[in-house]
């Protein structure tokens, strides 16, 4: 392979602490060549036969991220969390290399905002997001929460009792509430996407998209 030449479908992993190592192993399980980081022997090892390659090496010098071929990946991702001056770093050097996509994990807002500053094409704020989760489902109204931007969110549910035994059209949700329910589970069998002839029924489970705070007041509604 010549020197300049990419590995497009290969991931650059630095770090393999709880985010790092879990994304890594579910991109080996996508079939993805992945090349795993860490200064951490013990934690190379434990990956070394779970993903393609992994390396124990200090990525926060760039001499180093060169003796690895990083230059070669299209898309890198810095899992490093322990140390904000070593994530800085990392994806700073990344940026030097020309790594055409960065996806940088932060632990705070402003650690977020240095790392847009120095070139990270995008930034993780796991925690944060996990937290944000956590708390809607906590509310005991939702079976599982994403929210995709600030003003929408796909939620899986049980649908309010003013659903059930009628179609989506009947029931006038989107009118009425603003949501959009996009698919419907029956009992056992898969989701399937929803038309406004689709039948609600006791114990279906539907996913409504729209906005956070018009789900939240759906959700709860009588069950």
């Amino acid at each position: 392979m010549a020197k300049n030449t990419r590995k497009d479908d290969a991931v650059l992993v630095i770090g393999l602490g709880r985010f790092g190592a879990a994304t890594a192993d579910t991109l080996a399980k996508l079939d993805r060549e992945v090349l795993a980081v860490d200064t951490d022997m013990d934690l190379v090892q434990q990956w070394s036969e779970l993903v393609t390659h992994t390396v124990q090496a200090d990525v926060t010098k760039l001499e180093a991220l060169q003796q690895i071929g990083a230059e070669k990946f299209n898309t890198a991702i810095v899992a490093v969390g322990s140390s904000i001056e070593a994530s800085v770093l990392i994806t700073a050097n990344l940026v030097d290399l020309g790594i055409p996509q960065i996806w940088s994990k932060a632990v705070s807002a402003s650690h977020g905002k240095i790392l847009e500053r120095i070139g990270a094409t995008h930034v993780i704020y796991p925690e944060a997001e996990a937290g944000e989760r956590v708390a809607h489902l906590l509310n005991g109204q939702m079976l599982d929460f994403i929210q995709v931007d600030s003003d929408f969110a796909i939620v899986r549910m049980l649908p309010p009792a003013l659903l059930v035994g009628k179609t989506l059209s009947g029931a006038g949700v989107r009118n009425q509430y603003k949501l959009t329910v996009v698919g419907l589970k029956k009992p056992g069998a898969s989701f399937t996407y929803a038309t406004a002839d689709t039948l609600v029924e006791s114990g279906d489970q539907i996913l409504v998209s729209g906005h956070p705070d018009a789900i939240e007041k759906f959700a709860a509604l009588p069950k």
